[in-house]
């Protein structure tokens, strides 16, 4: 909750009158005006509400605990309060009759650049609301509905009236709520910071890997419930509008929402139409039965790197048209699964340390990469910085994954060139395989002696 100075900075930005934060410090002081009842056709309770520290009221299961989640879990929700203060709402009847009536809201929500009060009700109780009186209930004509007395009301304090309908809940999004809601509340068992780096890094050099494939590749050292935990507080990003998490093949995983919005989906299994403006360094390419990466894609012109390394530059119209006659076309299904297995394979060779000095490098080389911004701590130098960046677009365009090129290779390091000469490494491999890769008994000499004896044995 928001405490007295952050609310009287957020005062002071929107601009309130007086009026506007005596109402609201009303309300945040005093508790619900009223408790719910059930109905027939409707389930009350309360919800424990970590972001506000109390219980939240709930008068339909359907409809205001969908309101809960979506504020609950919602960055942009500041506050809100369940059943505030009754306002005075002052419409026309059927009969053009003028009257006023006191009608206390489901909730008063502070969000980050405005506040007022919501309304949630059921499209069916809306449509008989309007039936009964259209001076307080009307659709807006975008699919959504207005109380137009209760709009009065709030733009005199500077403040809105909405009403919310159960027509634009997203269920996918309150299903995946829900599920997550239970890794939230209860403190997990601490996962292995070795674990945690394999998943970072097995999302981060393929971006958009299919949460099954994920937790098939990451069983070993870290549980599924560490990795839903992970999503749960954006460690790891998932669009819970897309796809349930209970269906993990339909859910692709990302390091962040930018990482999401910047990258090709790579599990989707559908073909996807080629636009210039949709590509990007390193996508994947066939062309003439040769495979092509882009390298660069400009105003005028579209760079490519063959397998060899050789560049061409195409002009955007002839682009087009060899998109056209499908004479280029993106990589198929199977060649890009088997490229991921490469990725794969290289990520699991890579030890703890490498795998965390990669992850490093990579939060701060893709915001550069994606936004332009240029987070450099000052503890990495500029060159070294932009270094990470060569080599994270290299190995984009080589391999497929700019993540390859962040890994150090302190494997690698030294001079690797065998000492010994050949003969002598052949002699020492000829004596290893005829005296001591045997199953002949050796005997040795007596001391002193030129007779041999079988060498004594345990019985």
């Amino acid at each position: 909750m928001l405490g007295h100075d952050d609310l009287v900075s957020w005062f002071d930005r929107l601009g309130l009158p007086e009026t506007a934060r005596s109402l609201i410090s009303h309300i945040r002081s005093s508790g619900p005006s009223r408790r719910v009842g059930g109905g027939s056709s409707n389930v009350c309770g309360r919800y424990p509400s970590k972001k506000m520290g109390v219980t939240i009221q709930f008068e339909s299961h359907r409809v205001e605990l969908a309101g809960i989640y979506e504020m609950e879990h919602d960055p942009s929700t500041l506050e809100y309060f369940d059943q505030p203060p009754p306002i005075k709402l002052n419409y026309a009847s059927p009969a053009g009759r003028r009257m006023g009536v006191w009608h206390t809201p489901d909730f008063f929500v502070i969000r980050d650049h405005e506040a007022g009060w919501e309304e949630w009700k059921t499209e069916e109780e809306l449509q008989r609301l309007k039936d009964r009186n259209p001076s307080r209930y009307l659709p807006n004509g975008q699919g959504g509905w207005d109380c137009p007395p209760g709009a009065v009301y709030a733009e005199k304090l500077g403040l809105y009236y909405r009403v919310r309908s159960s027509g634009e809940i997203a269920w996918t999004f309150q299903r995946n709520i829900q599920f997550l809601d239970d890794y939230l509340r209860v403190e997990p068992l601490p996962a292995s910071i070795t674990g945690r780096e394999k998943v970072c890094a097995q999302v981060t050099a393929i971006p958009g890997l299919t949460l099954d494939r994920l937790l098939q590749l990451t069983k070993e050292s870290v549980s599924a419930d560490e990795v839903f935990r992970m999503i749960a507080v954006n460690i790891l990003h998932a669009n819970l509008r897309a796809a349930p998490l209970a269906e993990p093949s339909r859910v692709e995983v990302y390091t962040s929402a930018e990482a999401a919005s910047a990258a090709t989906p790579c599990g989707s299994g559908k073909p996807q139409p080629i636009f210039p403006a949709t590509l990007h360094c390193g996508t994947a390419l066939i062309w003439d039965t040769r495979l092509w990466k882009v390298l660069n894609v400009g105003n005028t012109s579209i760079g490519l790197l063959s397998e060899d390394q050789k560049v061409v530059e195409l002009p955007i119209t002839a682009f087009e048209i060899l998109v056209q006659q499908k004479k280029i076309e993106l990589v198929p299904e199977d060649l890009k699964k088997a490229s991921q297995l490469s990725i794969l394979e290289r990520t699991s060779r890579a030890s703890e340390r490498d795998l965390r000095i990669a992850n490093y490098r990579s939060t701060l080389v893709c915001p550069y990469l994606h936004e332009q911004s240029l987070p450099v701590p000052a503890d990495v130098p500029l060159r070294t910085f932009y270094r990470w960046v060569a080599q994270y677009r290299q190995a984009e365009m080589s391999y497929g994954s700019g993540y390859l090129g962040l890994l150090p290779h302190h494997g690698a390091k030294g001079n690797r060139m065998p000492k010994l000469p050949e003969a002598s490494r052949r002699e020492m491999a000829e004596a290893f395989e005829q005296d001591y890769e045997t199953k002949k008994q050796k005997h040795c000499t007596r001391p002193g002696s030129n007779s041999s004896f079988p060498a004594r044995t345990k019985e």
